[in-house]
């Protein structure tokens, strides 16, 4: 069913679109698109250079779908979803947002506003209130949904989009299915989680069986605060957003570092949204607790050796910031990210390395380079 707000012509052109590309070529693990995407490309403005494409790792996408799903059978579990044709509202026990811009649902509406700010691919992305809600049936629903609509879209724009799927966390089992579902769906690069999953940090036991799957599959894993900390206390001016989520994210990495994850699964790639949020600055501090508190010796290295691990999207509006990562860290752990659309993200995210000294070759590996590596672009 679609919803009532959403625009009908979009879906038709989607549909229509799905079909023209059926049996044409779309860009594959290789990363060599075909003469007509690189032809259509061309016509694009070119922000990055010709050989390297800008890669946007930061992109929330609302299919008309799911929006439809937590409208309507969400009801029962205490969801909403409101439209009034010019914005839109969630809520839900895991959280809610808006007014939204309907430019999150719009799909031609995103490739112009990519074209205007010169990204060339979305990983498009769930946000809150992502899918950790309502009962074990309807979590699997969700996740199903959105990753199903996501690669319809890739589908239809095979140059200009790549999935990070969603996966319905609130049972192992349903998540290693989906896992395997959602991976062989066309577009599918990554996994998208929450910094928590219902409360409960990323060091679960009963996520130990997901990550595992998850590294053996080879498959990046993008965190996104949801259910930050600090209750009524953030609850004026907008710091449940400001300060939550850049200190959830910390959290997250230090449940991820301290709690063994890191080290159980080796060859695990997870990239931090908002440039790693608190944590990277407070990685002196994680290690003189770890030099003297025995709640933090089960590592064998000091946590801040555990930094490269991670990837770091760009979103920090701070280019002292990013060139704090680029020191500490590296250049070649970090990733070009909006935050669309969001209020809080760029609406030039290739624009605002113009705020750091970036070489050629630095610039490229930010733009587009290490993203491509990530997710097999």
């Amino acid at each position: 069913m679609d919803c009532t707000c959403c625009i009908s012509p979009t879906r038709r052109r989607l549909l229509g679109a799905l079909g023209a590309v059926a049996g044409g070529a779309a860009l594959g693990v290789s990363g060599k698109p075909a003469q007509a995407a690189q032809a259509t490309q061309a016509t694009r403005p070119a922000v990055a250079p010709a050989s390297q494409r800008s890669i946007d790792v930061h992109a929330h996408y609302y299919p008309e779908s799911y929006c439809d799903l937590v409208g309507k059978e969400g009801s029962n579990y205490g969801g909403s979803f409101v439209c009034d044709g010019h914005s839109f509202t969630f809520k839900t026990p895991a959280g809610g947002l808006g007014p939204l811009p309907m430019k999150f649902i719009d799909v031609d509406q995103r490739l112009r506003d990519m074209d205007a700010s010169g990204v060339d691919v979305q990983a498009l992305s769930l946000s809150v209130p992502m899918a950790y809600w309502g009962d074990r049936a309807f979590n699997a629903r969700l996740a199903k949904t959105w990753n199903a609509a996501a690669s319809d879209v890739y589908r239809a724009h095979p140059t200009r989009f790549v999935v990070l799927a969603t996966l319905p966390m609130l049972d192992a089992h349903d998540a290693l299915d989906e896992l395997d579902r959602a991976a062989a769906l066309p577009g599918v690069r990554g996994v998208y989680m929450g910094t928590n999953i219902d409360n409960r940090d990323l060091d679960d036991p009963r996520f130990d069986p997901i990550f595992a799957r998850i590294a053996q599959m080879g498959l990046p894993v993008f965190l996104h605060p949801q259910q930050t900390v600090g209750g009524s206390r953030l609850a004026d001016y907008y710091l449940s957003n400001l300060l939550g989520n850049p200190f959830d994210t910390a959290i997250a990495a230090s449940h991820l570092i301290l709690g063994g994850v890191m080290d159980r699964y080796p060859t695990l790639e997870i990239t931090l949204p908002h440039a790693g949020g608190a944590l990277p600055i407070l990685l002196g501090r994680i290690d003189a607790g770890w030099n003297v508190r025995p709640e933090t010796r089960k590592l064998a290295q000091q946590p801040s050796s555990y930094a490269r691990r991670f990837s770091y999207d760009s979103v920090s509006h701070s280019g002292p910031v990013l060139e704090f990562l680029i020191k500490n860290v590296g250049v070649d752990r970090l990733v070009l990210g909006s935050d669309y659309c969001f209020d809080m993200g760029y609406e030039q995210p290739v624009r605002f390395l113009d705020r750091v000294p970036l070489d050629n070759a630095e610039r490229n590996m930010i733009v587009g380079g290490n993203a491509a590596r990530l997710l097999r672009i």
